[in-house]
């Protein structure tokens, strides 16, 4: 381990090119992994701090690491130490700081608003979603009794595994030489994305012939995520809406594909998005760093629908047009953030080289 103390600059060997460093605000211990760095002088390490972050400098920081592939660039200390920096006088360090500052304050506070309407919108989503695959959308429904609850008539409870085919991708971004590339549906697609189309980016990876068989992503699957850091990630479904050319489902996600003679995949879908199944497999979800799922716990999950395919439909019908207006808000929202934190960089990058006037009235 390295010694870190208060103020030193830590960079992250492999990751300097994408801007992974930072002034310590603590005294500690870091791994090899890492470079530890002391500023000279009267500098203001709260300044290079933000300067060493700015696209131009992470830009030269990756100018100057060696290796093969973004994956394995390192940044070694004489290439570090080779890069010239801007070094305004001390004081100016530190009213760019403080003008950062109370910028950051701002903006990150506006950022927290949205996040939390963002959260409530996803609630009441979820709530519009939750009545309709557990009621149905018929307000004279006549509802039954069953050893699973009420239930409206004419519907079923079944475990998953009786009505769809469940399966633990093993496909990594491994690349092995008999290896044939392909394009990865990844967790952050799936946790990001509704919906999986041919329009989205991506990674690159390589599958055996047997995995691309297993995995091949097809029009109408759910996919989900079976494990994260957090139990309330757990789970986390989308729907892939159309033909998708050499896409691969990636590991730590679940294809489910729906015997669509009981049930619609769609259907599943909007089950999976449900306040019941969530609240499910958070409680099922066990692990210590990360928290996941079993194969029986995802195909034991009990759902409900109706008999009929045609009520199915009109159920998924019906939640996209009571959702649309809502996902429209959540979208505008998110591109705000991305906006804001966009002015943020923006701001910071014209502070630490001069070229904003530092304003300290408001």
């Amino acid at each position: 381990y390295k010694i870190v103390a208060k103020d030193d600059l830590i960079i992250n060997i492999m990751g300097a090119w994408n801007g992974r460093l930072g002034i310590s605000p603590y005294n500690g211990i870091t791994s090899p992994a890492y470079c530890v760095y002391r500023l000279k002088g009267k500098n203001n390490p709260e300044y290079f701090g933000y300067l060493f972050t700015t696209n131009l400098f992470v830009s030269e920081f990756r100018k100057n690491s060696t290796g093969i592939g973004s994956g394995f660039l390192r940044l070694y200390t004489d290439k570090f130490f080779s890069i010239f920096s801007v070094v305004p006088p001390k004081e100016e360090q530190g009213e760019i700081v403080q003008h950062i500052k109370a910028q950051e304050e701002k903006i990150n506070q506006f950022i927290k608003k949205k996040k939390r309407f963002i959260e409530l919108l996803k609630e009441q989503r979820q709530s519009i979603i939750n009545q309709a695959v557990t009621k149905g959308i018929n307000p004279k429904a006549k509802f039954s009794k069953s050893k699973y609850g009420l239930l409206p008539e004419n519907w079923l409870s079944k475990r998953l595994k009786f009505i769809a085919d469940i399966q633990f991708s093993s496909v990594d971004k491994h690349s092995l030489e008999d290896e044939i590339p392909v394009r990865l549906c990844n967790y952050v697609d799936v946790y990001k994305y509704d919906y999986i189309t041919d329009d989205l980016e991506f990674m690159i990876a390589t599958a055996t012939e047997s995995e691309i068989e297993r995995f091949k992503v097809l029009k109408g699957d759910v996919i989900i995520t079976k494990d994260s850091e957090e139990a309330s990630d757990i789970a986390v479904p989308t729907f892939v809406k159309e033909d998708l050319e050499n896409v691969v489902c990636g590991y730590h996600l679940a294809m489910i594909r729906a015997d669509e003679t009981q049930i619609l995949s769609e259907y599943i879908f909007r089950a999976f998005q449900s306040k019941d199944i969530n609240s499910h497999f958070v409680v099922e979800a066990t692990g210590v760093t990360r928290v996941g799922l079993s194969m029986g716990e995802i195909t034991g999950v009990r759902i409900s629908y109706p008999k009929s395919l045609e009520e199915q439909k009109q159920i998924v019908e019906q939640i996209k047009s009571e959702t649309k207006t809502i996902d429209t808000a959540i979208a505008k929202t998110e591109r705000e953030i991305e906006l804001i934190r966009e002015y943020k960089e923006a701001m910071i990058s014209e502070a630490v080289m001069g070229k904003r006037k530092l304003n300290f009235a408001h």
